[in-house]
């Protein structure tokens, strides 16, 4: 059995991770590496022939794990994708919604000046190649072992961090011998709102694990309710302003309408308008609907006492244009939640534009901004940004909390790790994380007596 890292290696995105059980080959995600020095046409040299891997796994539905899939089908790969139902519900949307993405960074290259087609511009894939990738999904639930073959067996683990997020769990005969190997996928939090709470892995051979937040910790003196409670009452009601929240439209706006409709419902704050300017988030935010019975407790308990979680009065789900640009005109204290959460792109540039401005406008980042984007740029403190074209002088207060991060932290990592028995586990192999954050977690399970690899990306490692 051998394990070569292809993406997300010394990396946050990208994830790409090859299993070969003899002839088998075994993708485990296969996302979008969109770091800093690599273009997106960049993904399509994938460093194996699509066309002979056999079988493909999803831990869950984020582009960074699953954004390069219609490109892997495009170039030949005609075998199953395995995930469970959430996740390819909103793997769908997402991928539909790069290729609008594509799209319009394409009619933005548009062609040189002397008239040559710009190729740097052009798309990825296309929508039937999105589509030829749905048709090759195959959904599982979660705890339900699934016979691959004779020699694999695949079970998804609930793992919090996004509906449908699963560490995949393959159960292998290798040439006569059993041996079990884990890939976390991002592992989520406990307390989070709707998710439930990350379940304990089962005992395995080797596992292949995020590091993310190595060596970092959350806040952990202030609730999410205390947290938007104490920003939304000095900009929205004492300062009379508007609170923007850039936020991802699948998970993170879920989560972050949930714990608003639980602030207005329950009386902690007079009512505010709130406006959800995603129409990508209003598709998902059905699909949270559709498999309510995933969702934690606590939201299903809401649900009986209040009703749905994610509809309130001064709640709008913005979908045209020209009623986004009408929130713009919304003069009266408001919320706005709009993406994309790292500013490159999506409704809430015409947001950031009107207000960049506006002394009395807080603009709150609820999630990690790369190197590079345009949220990176703002909370490093750039006091000159440059949106549609134009350098803005930044008068906008500019806040951050890690409250409503779905990704586990340190100690998150350690117990995810700790709770699989010790005396199995013959290797951990970190992924999905910068240097830093990859040496502080290996450190610390090192210094616990567990065997770490920091994987190099393209190398193969045996797992005897």
């Amino acid at each position: 059995m051998k394990l070569t890292i292809h993406g997300a290696a010394r990396q946050v995105t990208g994830s790409m991770h090859l299993l070969e059980v003899g002839q088998f080959k075994i993708l485990v995600d296969c996302g979008l590496d969109y770091e800093k020095d690599r273009s997106i046409q960049a993904n399509e040299n994938f460093p194996f022939d699509p066309a002979e891997i056999d079988l493909v796994i999803l831990t869950h539905a984020h582009i960074d794990h699953t954004g390069n899939l219609p490109t892997l089908v495009r170039l030949g790969y005609a075998g199953q994708i395995l995930c469970t139902p959430p996740t390819a519900d909103l793997t769908e949307l997402l991928l539909l919604d790069s290729v609008n993405l594509f799209m319009r960074k394409a009619s933005k290259g548009g062609k040189h000046r002397k008239g040559k087609f710009n190729t740097a511009a052009q798309p990825l894939y296309l929508q039937k190649h999105v589509m030829d990738t749905v048709e090759r999904f195959v959904t599982i639930g979660f705890n339900r072992p699934f016979r691959v073959n004779e020699n694999v067996e695949l079970t998804f683990v609930p793992i919090g961090h996004l509906l449908g997020a699963a560490a995949a769990v393959l159960k292998i005969k290798d040439d006569g011998v059993e041996k079990t190997i884990a890939f976390t996928g991002d592992v989520g939090r406990k307390n989070y709102p709707v998710l439930d709470d990350p379940q304990a892995l089962p005992p395995v051979d080797y596992l292949v694990i995020e590091s993310t937040y190595g060596g970092r910790y959350h806040t952990k003196d202030k609730t999410v309710e205390q947290t938007l409670v104490e920003v939304i009452e000095k900009t929205c009601i004492k300062e009379q302003g508007r609170l923007i929240i850039p936020a991802f439209s699948i998970g993170r706006t879920q989560s972050l309408v949930y714990s608003l409709n639980k602030i207005f419902s329950t009386g902690l704050l007079p009512p505010v308008k709130v406006f959800v300017d995603s129409p990508l988030a209003s598709r998902s935010t059905e699909v949270f609907r559709k498999y309510h019975s995933l969702v934690n407790s606590e939201a299903q308990e809401f649900y009986q006492k209040r009703g749905d979680e994610f509809e309130f009065d001064n709640l709008t789900y913005v979908e045209t244009m020209k009623d986004s640009r009408q929130v713009s005109n919304y003069y009266e204290p408001c919320v706005i939640i709009s993406s994309a959460g790292m500013l490159d792109g999506g409704r809430i540039q015409d947001h950031l534009f009107y207000n960049i401005q506006n002394y009395y406008c807080t603009i709150l980042f609820i999630g990690y901004c790369a190197k590079g984007t345009l949220g990176h740029r703002l909370l490093r403190g750039d006091p000159i940004v440059h949106i549609k074209d134009r350098e803005l002088a930044v008068y906008a207060t500019i806040k951050q909390t890690d409250v409503l991060s779905a990704h586990g932290d340190h100690d998150d990592l350690m117990n995810t790790v700790k709770q699989v028995d010790k005396g199995k586990l013959k290797d951990i192999f970190l992924v999905h994380g910068e240097t830093e954050s990859m040496n502080l977690l290996a450190g610390a399970l090192e210094e616990d007596g567990y065997g770490v690899t920091i994987p190099e990306k393209g190398v193969s490692y045996d797992l005897n």
